[in-house]
């Protein structure tokens, strides 16, 4: 293989800085929903985006609208739990550990009695039940979620209108301000103009477009309304950008670039309307020690953080739900002997990771794809030991690829097992274990029926999914996150994988087992900073040099529709091409279009889609599903997904359906095809990243093409340019909680 450099792509999607150096392309971004909506912030710590897309219906329930269900449930449960602890936090603090100075500052930034520039200056387990197998459900068409504004009387639709027109904005925002404001979204937007910044889009220049044509004269850029909402939409951006809270400086600093004449009083404002809330978390600079009969030395330096109160909530539950697992005694189905017989007859890898569950809540698993046999081998010892376990997937595809390797153990009626013949094992997918679609379903307590969970992708994980996971566990069960810490992270907040093996608070086991053949040789060279030669005599692994967009997209249409089929084997429908971003001359829209014109032309009959198209669906956040236009029809556009069908009402496809010839690496991680093609045009040079390079190298199993317009930018960036940091509270919270495990 020869390894010129090749072109870049922006850095981790919604990362900090991200934006600021993508170049004329539109750079990839942690989610899909909203990637072209511009989510650059004035501070670094603050930039990025992400694609978002909500759900809900109400009968069929599709895995993501049941995931939302399921969260808002278990939001209500979290909460009902905390309220019932010891000692409760005042209310709307939502503050937990060691925080007598935090409620202490929260309390006089919320009253006024500090000033907040002081504040902010740096420096037994439940009997097991028998359970029945899983019945077998047959496919059936899921509609895709319906917009929540569509189910508002069209009064109070045409009343957001109103006041639309007459600031000046586009009508075309009145869904998106109904479903953020609700009940009355009208007179709060008359109120306060710059509410406008809650709809998804929307930037503060434009709200203060809208808020001058309403308020005219009183319009003032020193309005307390307009810091206040800036602030709260800069923390948004934030969390977009992955992070679940903002050190103090940061976002003061990112308002005063934002025109916010006292940035201070600004965040005041947020704190004491309970938009935003204040968390001191203690730096780990260790005091120096103490003589015998010393007075005591001053307090400890703490890092102030401002967050939204959905995140802080997230993460202060997960780091006690994670607490509670790693502190609570497994479940002793199984002799030691047992587990240790178990160990014995697997492979050296594979026995490393059963040992240490055998005596631990918790333990991480870190290892490529080939790395899941020992998930699979893990699986098979714990049902031999009469244990239920589970494995948890983000995408169907990847439960499929689960599920083959479980059935390799030969278990009882395939990997879901027989009640009669011993405790039921099997995959899911994450969403439908939350929502109970899927796997084993939840005891009398509401906590999963099963003793062992293994989630797979685990890097993949955002604080609120991680902290329902937690929640749910029964008191003995055992957790073991699984995954590649070299691939992208979560669209959502958090770096949940990332901040507990930064941690140390439990066991860490790391996979022996290689990644097969030349692809997986460069992939883990990538994974350490190398970007190696690698031997390819079935040219596993092709470098197509290019010298400008036209070229690169030419080349990439020749590569996968004639070359790759013709001298590799591999059909046009089972390569997937990827490249960094969506806009740009070398963006998803420019390729899909041109591989359309040639796999499948036809007129776009329905919102630009013909039967045949390959399309990449975005029912939630974060989440992708690749499949195939099948029809449309007056109920929207079918599709078919991982083998199950899809209906998209009319409404939505433009929002959640685009075609997928072509995706982004953040599309695409979780998800493997036999052969890929990464497009890196130079124009995003800037922005390639060590993570997206091994995260998209990574999607192909047989055959790696690379269409490469970079030149020295992609070694340098697999050399020198890690993952972007996020601000996050997790690894605080978990260091009160648990000790370090050495």
């Amino acid at each position: 293989m020869s390894t010129e450099p090749e072109t870049t792509e922006e850095g981790e999607p919604g990362t900090p800085g991200a934006g600021a150096t993508a170049g004329p392309q539109d750079v990839d971004t942690d989610t899909d929903a909203q990637t072209d909506a511009d989510t650059d912030t004035a501070a670094d710590a603050v930039e990025g985006g992400a694609e978002t897309e909500g759900a809900a219906d109400a009968k069929k329930l599709s895995e993501a609208e049941a995931e939302l269900a399921a969260q808002r449930l278990e939001r209500e449960r979290i909460e009902r739990r905390k309220a019932e602890k010891q000692g409760p936090i005042a209310a709307g603090t939502k503050l937990s550990g060691t925080a007598a100075d935090l409620l202490a500052a929260v309390r006089a930034v919320e009253s006024g009695e500090k000033p907040v520039a002081t504040a902010f200056r740096e420096p037994e387990p439940t009997p097991r039940r028998a359970v029945a197998p899983e019945p077998v459900q047959r496919p059936h068409p899921v509609a895709a979620p319906a917009e929540t504004s569509a189910t508002l009387a069209p009064e109070a639709a045409a009343a957001v209108r109103a006041v639309l027109g007459e600031g000046g904005a586009p009508d075309t925002l009145a869904p998106g301000a109904l479903a953020a404001l609700g009940e009355g979204a009208d007179d709060q937007l008359r109120e306060d103009p710059w509410q406008l910044l809650r709809v998804a889009g929307v930037r503060p220049e434009q709200a203060d477009g809208f808020a001058r044509a309403l308020l005219g004269a009183e319009c003032r850029p020193d309005d307390e309304r307009r810091g206040r909402a800036v602030t709260v939409w800069l923390l948004e951006q934030a969390a977009l950008a992955g992070h679940t809270a903002l050190d103090a400086p940061a976002l003061t600093a990112a308002l005063a670039q934002r025109a916010v004449p006292d940035p201070d009083a600004a965040v005041q404002s947020a704190l004491a309307e309970g938009d935003a809330l204040v968390f001191q978390d203690a730096l780990d600079t260790a005091p120096p020690a103490q003589e015998e009969g010393a007075e005591e030395s001053e307090e400890r330096p703490v890092r102030v953080l401002i967050g939204l109160e959905r995140y802080a909530l997230a993460e202060e539950s997960l780091a006690d739900g994670l607490a509670r697992v790693m502190n609570s005694v497994p479940k002793t189905d199984g002799s030691a002997d047992g587990w240790e017989q178990a160990a014995a007859s697997a492979t050296r890898s594979a026995a490393e990771l059963i040992r240490a569950v055998a005596g631990h809540g918790l333990v991480l698993h870190t290892g490529g794809h080939a790395s899941q046999a020992e998930v699979a081998a893990l699986l098979h010892a714990a049902r031999g030991l009469g244990l239920r376990g589970w494995a948890a997937t983000h995408t169907p595809s990847g439960r499929d690829d689960c599920t083959a390797r479980v059935a390799g153990y030969d278990l009882p009626d395939g990997p879901s097992g027989d009640a009669g013949e011993g405790p039921v094992t099997g995959v899911t997918t994450v969403a439908g274990l939350l929502s109970g679609a899927e796997g084993p379903g939840r005891d009398a307590d509401g906590a999963f029926d099963l003793d062992l969970l293994v989630v797979l992708d685990a890097p993949q994980l955002d604080v609120e999914t991680a902290a329902m996971l937690a929640e749910s566990l029964p008191d003995g069960a055992r957790l073991v996150l699984s995954g590649d810490p070299g691939v992208l992270w979560s669209a959502g907040p958090g770096r949940v994988f990332a901040d507990l093996l930064a941690a140390r608070v439990c066991p860490q086991v790391a996979s022996r087992t290689p990644d097969p053949g030349p692809v997986g040789e460069l992939v883990s060279g990538v994974g350490i900073g190398e970007l190696n030669q690698v031997e390819a005599p079935g040219k596993e692994v092709v470098i197509v040099p290019v010298r400008d967009a036209g070229e690169a997209v030419h080349r990439t249409v020749q590569l996968v529709a004639d070359s790759v089929p013709r001298a590799i084997g591999i059909p046009a429908e089972q390569t997937q091409v990827i490249t960094p971003g969506h806009g740009g001359a070398v963006g998803t829209r420019a390729l899909n279009s041109a591989l359309k014109e040639r796999l499948n032309p036809g007129p776009g009959r329905f919102g630009g889609f013909d039967p045949g198209d390959r399309v990449a669906h975005s029912p939630a956040p974060g989440r992708t599903a690749v499949g195939h236009v099948v029809k449309a029809d007056a109920d929207g556009l079918h599709l078919e997904c991982s083998g199950l069908p899809v209906v998209v009402p009319k409404e939505r496809v433009e929002q959640s359906v685009r075609h997928g010839w072509a995706l982004t690496a953040h599309q695409a991680v979780g998800l493997r095809w036999p052969a890929a093609v990464v497009v890196l045009p130079g124009d995003a040079a800037a922005a390639l990243t060590r993570p997206w390079v091994y995260t998209a190298f990574g999607r192909a199993e047989r055959h790696l093409s690379v269409v490469h317009g970079v030149e020295q930018a992609l070694q340098r960036a697999v050399a020198e340019v890690p993952q972007k940091a996020r601000t996050t509270r997790l690894p605080a919270l978990l260091k009160a909680q648990v000790p370090a495990a050495g």
